[in-house]
């Protein structure tokens, strides 16, 4: 039978996702068969699973770490926001509506079952299954129909564990204070707390950590020190783009245009990790660099607002003279629509019905369609005929002129669209950085030097090391005694 404990944190990016990536491989190594799950997620940051659904990253990721294929009962309700009041919903993997937040909310209980179904699915077929919440349980006017946190815990009868972030401060305040608001019935379900993200020595903290032991009769299971492989691994959160650093590296320079809707950013991570690329996100308002080599518009959720918000930054006149210098573009799915001529939306998918006006770059037209695309993808770079492997998550198809000049070729045929001049690329195809060969070809075509850089192993030995630390500095023994039996 299988058991299942939960993760919340004091409040979001606490660090709940990498705890549970980290405990998930650390409980496989062990000889248990281990799942993640995680009852409701926002984020645009998707993958795809190989049934043609979408989960959110981070459970992509623990999957990984459980070394077992991802399913959409990991991720059964999937938020994509698409505007400041809006998002899609994506239920058990497949896109049911978008909903306005005051809508979602007012109906968000009947998800419920979903999830719950979700749940029982992968306790049927595994030991251990550890919960993620989202944001805090600490946000006590949410609680009525709360699907993420102290609501799903109750609903399925499941322990929890509380995570504090010391490096943001104020934890001892953060833990204690997350107790304070919380019902009688929730906090039984609050076994014990973690403090993440320590930097120094953990010894130091050990008043703090039996004040809030004393305080809130929780039993500390431990202080993990700050793990700094955790840059090495996808973030699936865009406030991890706030806090990223431009590469070091004195290699070719490529610029990333940070848009308000920024969707599936971690297809740049195998670049971040190149020593002969020197990778920035630019925020808006900052001019794209004139030695800049390439370009790339990324992923996004609302394409048609993006591009205008990159139109009000001025970036659109400052790619019109990169690529007049002869400097390289690549668009990523969105980033790709937003290069051609138009972009049409007469079902109005993505607000009111309108066709705008491209930036031009292609010779392409983009049609948007009710029927959204989630697969998997199997291609080869038509440039260097290297293997690609990757996923597909987009509404629209997009043809014309430049697409006779393919990015790739797939079993369905060409893909992608490259300009006359051979400087402006687009592709729907997410993830084909990760591919050691293609990721090496199309640098070394930009003028980089070569790297042996293997981005898989890297992912699977930072995994292991994530597990080791969590081995050393966490009582595991101790989580697994609270791990409850599902009922």
């Amino acid at each position: 039978m299988a058991k299942a404990i939960m993760f919340m944190g004091t409040g979001s990016d606490v660090g709940k996702s990498l705890i549970v990536a980290g405990l998930a491989r650390a409980f496989l190594k062990r000889g248990l068969k281990v799942a993640p799950f995680k009852p409701q997620n926002m984020s645009n940051n998707a993958a795809v699973t190989i049934d043609g659904g979408e989960i959110g990253r981070a459970q992509h990721l623990q999957a990984r770490a459980s070394r077992i294929a991802p399913s959409v009962h990991m991720n059964p309700i999937l938020l994509k926001p698409e505007s400041e009041t809006g998002a899609q919903v994506i239920v058990q993997g497949k896109r049911r509506t978008t909903l306005k937040a005051r809508d979602f909310f007012r109906e968000r209980q009947s998800y419920m079952p979903a999830i719950l179904e979700s749940f029982a699915i992968l306790a049927q077929d595994h030991d251990l299954i550890l919960v993620e919440g989202a944001g805090s349980p600490a946000e006590a006017n949410l609680r009525q129909g709360d699907l993420a946190n102290m609501g799903f815990a109750a609903a399925a009868d499941i322990p929890a564990v509380l995570i504090g972030d010391i490096h943001r401060g104020g934890v001892i305040a953060s833990l204690v204070g997350t107790q304070a608001v919380l019902d009688e019935a929730d906090q039984k379900h609050i076994k014990g707390f973690l403090i993440n993200k320590f930097h120094g020595d953990p010894e130091l903290f050990h008043e703090g950590r039996d004040l809030i032991a004393k305080r809130t009769d929780w039993p500390c299971l431990g202080v993990v020190p700050h793990f700094a492989g955790a840059s090495k691994l996808p973030a699936e959160d865009a406030v991890a783009l706030e806090e990223a650093a431009a590469s070091d590296s004195k290699g070719i320079k490529i610029c990333v245009l940070q848009l308000p809707r920024i969707a599936n950013f971690d297809d740049l991570d195998p670049l971040r990790l190149e020593p002969g690329v020197a990778l920035s996100f630019l925020k808006p308002g900052m001019p794209i660099p004139g030695d800049a080599t390439l370009v790339i518009l990324p992923g996004s959720k609302s394409t048609i607002s993006d591009l205008a918000a990159l139109r009000a930054t001025g970036w659109d006149i400052d790619l019109a003279a990169h690529a007049r210098r002869g400097g390289a573009v690549l668009g990523l799915c969105g980033g790709y629509q937003m290069l051609g001529k138009t972009i049409a939306d007469p079902d109005g998918i993505e607000g009111k019905p309108q066709t705008v006006e491209g930036l031009g770059l292609l010779e392409v037209a983009t049609v948007m369609t009710p029927e959204k695309t989630t697969t998997l993808t199997s291609a080869t770079h038509a440039a260097s005929g290297e293997k690609i492997s990757a996923y597909e998550i987009h509404i629209g198809a997009t043809t014309g002129p430049d697409t006779a000049r393919p990015f790739a070729q797939t079993a369905n045929g060409p893909e992608g669209a490259i300009n006359t001049s051979g400087h402006v690329m687009g592709t729907y195809l997410h993830g084909c950085f990760s591919n050691d060969g293609f990721r090496a070809a199309f640098l070394k075509s930009l003028g980089a030097t070569s790297s042996s850089l293997a981005y898989e192993q890297v992912i699977e030995e930072t995994l292991d090391a994530l597990a080791a630390h969590l081995e050393q500095h966490l009582d595991l023994d101790a989580i697994l005694e609270f791990a409850k039996p599902v009922a």
